[in-house]
């Protein structure tokens, strides 16, 4: 585990719809996101699930790029 790193059960995952609540923008664009590579994820089955501390952390970095 690299400095910063959680252990995995730690990690608190969201699913595409949480991350487009948060982040107060429509499911496609969260997928737009992930797909782009913008956004990490995991693919569980068919379905996506997104680290918070990632939304976190690319809501922050866009935050000072637009400031």
């Amino acid at each position: 585990m690299g400095a910063g790193e959680r252990p995995l059960s730690e990690v608190k995952f969201l699913t595409v719809a949480e991350v487009a609540t948060v982040m107060r923008v429509s499911k496609m664009t969260v997928y737009r996101l992930v797909h782009s590579g913008e956004l990490p994820a995991i693919r569980v089955g068919r379905s996506f699930r997104v680290p918070e501390q990632a939304v976190h952390d690319y809501l922050r970095e866009a935050y000072i790029e637009a400031g």
